[in-house]
């Protein structure tokens, strides 16, 4: 197989290093300066995979250098204007590629649709850390061509994941029970004044989850956690999916998360 992803933040850059363990993959970043920190950090990335191979990863800036790749896997912003606009230029330059989307929030069947290659472009949803996370969610839309599939499904097991169909709405399986638990997580603080180092150990240690969810909310990006609530909201009309206010207050401030080195806690 020769894969490639394009988009490169943090979901892009790891997909790469996994890939880079089976294979060749290219990494198109959208700019010079994007393209020497994806490289930066995709041979970073694969220290974390077992057998990856930072010299099989080539970064690129030319789409045109990903037409003869057989799947590529899109990474870019959760916006719905522009995935749809870089899976339109993926399909006119990959004529023969699988087309693959991360999203966690958007509908696949339309984003398949307006990308005028309908039957090439399934859902790929990986979770980050992508190096340690073991589900792949994988949606396959009923006009996808023959083989779409299993050839997703072999790669994803190739990369050491277990994959799960799931059905084409907002938010998946995953992201559709997980958000409603992290909102509430804040609206609690909110309304009791805890501090978010006691909410989270509340349920690390009473629930065994392995993160906090204000900490997970800081890990995720709360720009990305309110614009996945908002789709989510979209598509049910349930308040328990909009973004706390505290969250868009915080988003006006410029506290992301970790990203920014502040959210729910300080980052070095």
């Amino acid at each position: 197989m020769r894969p490639a992803v394009v988009g490169s933040g943090a979901i892009g850059c790891a997909l790469a290093a996994c890939a880079s363990a089976i294979a060749q993959v290219q990494l198109l970043a959208r700019s010079d300066v994007s393209a020497w920190r994806a490289e930066e950090r995709a041979q970073a990335d694969c220290s974390k995979v077992e057998g990856g191979r930072p010299g099989r990863i080539r970064v690129t800036t030319n789409p045109a250098d990903l037409s003869k790749s057989d799947l590529v896997v899109e990474a870019v912003i959760e916006d719905l204007d522009a995935k749809v606009d870089m899976l339109q230029e993926l399909g006119d330059c990959c004529h023969q590629a699988d087309l693959a989307t991360t999203t966690s929030s958007l509908p696949v069947a339309e984003l398949a649709a307006r990308s005028g290659h309908p039957d090439r472009i399934f859902g790929f949803h990986v979770f980050n850390p992508v190096q340690r996370m073991e589900l792949v969610e994988l949606c396959v839309p009923e006009h996808a061509r023959d083989g779409v599939r299993e050839r997703a499904s072999a790669w994803a097991r190739a990369l050491g994941k277990t994959v799960i169909e799931v059905p084409d709405q907002p938010g998946f399986v995953v992201n559709r029970l997980l958000f409603p638990y992290l909102f509430d997580a804040v609206r609690l603080m909110e309304r009791t004044g805890m501090h978010a180092a006691d909410v989270d150990s509340c349920m690390r240690l009473g629930a065994r989850y392995p993160m906090g969810p204000l900490r997970l909310l800081d890990f995720i990006g709360l720009d990305v956690a309110a614009a996945i609530g908002e789709s989510l909201y979209t598509d049910t009309e349930e308040d328990r999916y909009r973004a706390p206010g505290l969250i868009e207050e915080m988003i006006g401030n410029g506290k992301l998360g970790r990203k920014s080195h502040a959210g729910f806690y300080e980052y070095d």
